[in-house]
């Protein structure tokens, strides 16, 4: 359940990015870049959850970790240069 609740997130991030980059004005991309922020902290909450429970080595989740907080900054530096 965890594993399908994390991908879900995660394929969330991306679907939202592409569907509000589809030539709409920048406050609907902003608004679906908000989303895909959302998913990612989603997907942070699933690694965090999944490493207390024992699922993943702190090693994995580290790495996993790292790369949804480069995609939450490159996320929120496109939100800003939207305004």
């Amino acid at each position: 359940m965890l594993t399908s609740q994390m991908k879900r997130a995660a394929d969330s991030v991306l679907m939202n990015i592409a569907e509000g980059s589809t030539g709409q004005s920048n406050p609907e991309f902003k608004r679906f870049l908000g989303y895909a922020l959302r998913s990612d902290i989603e997907v942070v909450n699933c690694l965090h959850l999944s490493k207390r429970r024992g699922y993943i080595s702190e090693e994995i989740f580290n790495k996993h970790y790292q790369s949804c907080e480069e995609i939450l900054i490159m996320i929120s530096a496109l939100i800003n240069s939207l305004n």
